[in-house]
């Protein structure tokens, strides 16, 4: 049997910003079609226009065209199986509703929703709430459509055109087995399923129906998605077979859910209180009932978060537990564990988007966080998929050819912001210093700063290993494009800007630091700053502790950053020989000396 060429698509529907899961299943597909040569789609799955939303299909293409994977056919690039948007192919799926109710495999059914609503209450009454209302062979004859109304009847409902195609089962119940490139082999019965909708009288078909056609008219080869669309394939795989397409039935990969991450990894003994609060707004806000208790409520988190690494465990509700504190363990179990959802980004205080989303409800992105687009890459990649390596560091071309769907693990992958972190720092350091002053300038720009991009790129080199995010270039290196203001200064670093100077500031001191000061004006340019510095310090008989703090701070206003001489030659000789007089004079004023 001839194999065929790979060919593999991503269909997320534009119903608003792309969730990092929804990128990783892009990437997965991107590598698997790329490491058997073959063909990433993108096709906008735009069946529900009721949930459309403006800009999200645009969002999604720069998402992949920032991330460096972009498909090679698309709505954008066109392809020869296109169109690549479900709303475009509208006029194509009518025709394969009309051939399963021609075969007797599907039928119309003309229920009202309030019919519908009445015969799962009804159930629900009969079964004291433990059973469910289904659509299947045991109740569609007491229903309203083609199987139990007669030609005539049926004619008049369909000439009124409110209808819809739904899917007939068999009536003989049986397992439906298929295999699952990540979950091996994968059973189901009929008996756990219904008769789903198939097409609407306004034309458009659901998920299930657009989903396999333009699967099979796209001669897609693996379908490689998110394991909550594996309850649905059952019946894509009975469809594959009502249309006589089974030999064409693609492989499926259902992808393990991305989980929330450990509280220890976000929650720190520096932001715990601002957590705390955070946690407390959103929950009375979603249960105001409880705003009279808000002191004890703020008293409950304050205790659960004091061991970070137990609070999950802790939040199980007790029998002494008083109502507002079972209500607020039980919003804190559902906010910290479980499917990392979209709203977790704000709340948690990390991206879950690859770019910025303006819309109703706004979000940050990785992008304009400050992380790199390869970084994002090579943190989704390992976030389940094991590539039987010690190895973590990834370009895109060695994951194309390191990938394999046989890795991909079958439990839930759980997000380690830390992690993303470590990736970006490691890709800053690595990258190339012009890139990532490129990266700098519009950030650069935007504060004020006019500075050139060989300027930006010294500050990289200088920098990229003291920063994890592209914007803190520019804010913890904030001394390299503005003056110094020393009282900022002192409200900042006050303790140790005291006890490292000013508790030994003194006259001498003053005339030690003006001297020094004059030496550097005399030196040429081309003269090493370290040797002058050392050389004055023998000269005077000083030690490094006697000079270099205050030298330090005088330069860039905070004991830490890079190496001194290498900063002072970056902000210049001038600006340099500037701040160190600027900087005795306020030492003079902080200590009373003349």
């Amino acid at each position: 049997m001839e194999k065929k060429a790979v060919r593999v698509r991503f269909a997320p529907s534009p119903t608003g910003a792309l969730h990092i899961g929804g990128v990783r299943t892009a990437l997965y597909n991107y590598l698997w079609a790329k490491k058997h040569g073959g063909t990433f789609i993108l096709r906008i799955e735009d069946t529900d226009q009721t949930r459309y939303v403006e800009g999200a299909e645009a969002y999604i293409m720069e998402a992949l065209e920032w991330l460096g994977i972009e498909p090679d056919e698309s709505p954008k690039k066109g392809g020869d199986y296109g169109p690549y948007r479900q709303s475009e192919r509208k006029a194509m799926y009518g025709q394969f509703a009309e051939q399963l109710i021609k075969e007797g495999k599907a039928y119309y059914a003309f229920d009202t929703p309030e019919e519908l609503d009445a015969a799962r209450a009804k159930v629900e009454a009969e079964t004291e709430g433990k059973g469910k209302f289904k659509y299947d062979a045991s109740t569609r004859m007491s229903m309203r459509n083609s199987l139990s109304l007669d030609a005539g009847t049926t004619q008049q409902y369909l000439d009124k055109g409110e209808y819809v195609v739904r899917f007939k089962l068999p009536a003989i119940h049986r397992d439906i087995i298929f295999d699952d490139a990540v979950r091996g082999t994968v059973t189901y019965s009929t008996e756990e399923m219904d008769d789903k909708v198939l097409f609407k009288s306004d034309g458009m078909p659901t998920y299930h129906l657009a989903n396999i056609v333009d699967d099979y008219h796209m001669k897609i080869t693996h379908v490689i998605r998110g394991e909550e669309w594996l309850p649905s394939t059952p019946l894509h795989v009975l469809l594959y077979e009502a249309f006589g397409w089974a030999e064409a039935r693609p492989q499926f990969a259902h992808l393990s859910l991305i989980l929330k991450p450990a509280p220890d990894s976000y929650l720190t003994k520096q932001n715990k209180p601002a957590m705390a609060e955070k946690f407390l707004n959103v929950f009375l806000s979603k249960q105001p009932e409880f705003a009279e208790n808000k002191d004890l409520l703020a008293q409950t988190i304050t205790q659960l978060f004091q061991d970070v690494a137990s609070v999950t465990s802790r939040l199980n509700p007790k029998k002494k537990d008083k109502p507002y504190k079972l209500a607020l363990k039980a919003f804190l179990k559902k906010s910290m564990s479980g499917k990392l959802s979209k709203r977790d980004g704000d709340l948690l205080g990390f991206p879950v988007f690859p770019l910025d989303w303006n819309g109703d409800e706004p979000f940050r992105g990785f992008r304009e966080w400050g992380f790199l687009p390869q970084a994002v890459l090579n943190f989704l990649a390992l976030l389940g998929w094991n590539p039987k390596s010690e190895q973590e560091i990834f370009t895109l071309e060695e994951l194309v050819d390191a990938f394999d769907l046989d890795e991909v693990v079958r439990s839930g992958a759980r997000f380690d912001y830390a992690k993303a972190k470590w990736f970006n720092q490691q890709y800053m350091i690595k990258g190339e210093d012009s890139a990532l002053a490129e990266m700098m300038q519009p950030l650069a720009t935007a504060k004020g700063y006019t500075v050139s991009k060989e300027y930006l790129t010294q500050v990289a080199n200088l920098l990229k290993q003291r920063v994890e995010f592209i914007p803190e270039f520019i804010e913890k290196g904030s001394y390299f494009f503005t003056d110094l203001d020393f009282e900022v200064v002192k409200e900042k670093e006050g303790k140790n800007l005291r006890k490292r100077v000013l508790n030994k500031w003194s006259a001498e001191k003053s005339a030690t630091f003006l001297d020094l000061h004059q030496a550097l004006a005399q030196l040429a340019d081309t003269d090493d700053l370290e040797p002058a510095v050392d050389a004055f310090m023998e000269s005077k008989g000083l030690g490094k502790g006697e000079v270099m703090p205050a030298l330090r701070f005088a330069i860039s206003g905070t004991m830490g950053g890079p190496a001194l001489y290498e900063m002072m030659e970056v902000i210049g000789r001038a600006k340099s020989l500037d701040r160190i007089k600027a900087f005795v004079e306020f030492c003079n004023a902080e200590t009373t000396v003349a």
